[in-house]
C-alpha cells in the first residue's frame, strides 16, 4: 500500500501521452527495468508507465516514466 499504482500504458496510450505533451520519450523521467515495480509489472525497454498517487490537495497525480534498460 505505500507503492502507488503503476500501470503500462498501451501503444495507443503512449502515442496520445507523447502528442499530448508534444514530448520525445526519452524527454520523460526515466524507469530502469532493474527497478523492483519494474519487475513485477513486467515492464520491458520502450514501455511507458503511469503512476498514479493520491494527493491530500489534488485527490491524484499522474506521472509518466519511460522504461529503459539497466
Amino acid at each position: 500500500y505505500l507503492v502507488p499504482k503503476h500501470e503500462i500504458l498501451t501503444p495507443e496510450e503512449k502515442e496520445e501521452v507523447l502528442r499530448k505533451y508534444r514530448v520525445k520519450p526519452y524527454q520523460l523521467p526515466l524507469l530502469r527495468t532493474s527497478d523492483p515495480v519494474s519487475k513485477v509489472i513486467g515492464a520491458k525497454p520502450g514501455d511507458l508507465v503511469r503512476i498514479i498517487r493520491k494527493s491530500p490537495t489534488a485527490g491524484e497525480h499522474i506521472s509518466y516514466r519511460y522504461v529503459i534498460e539497466g
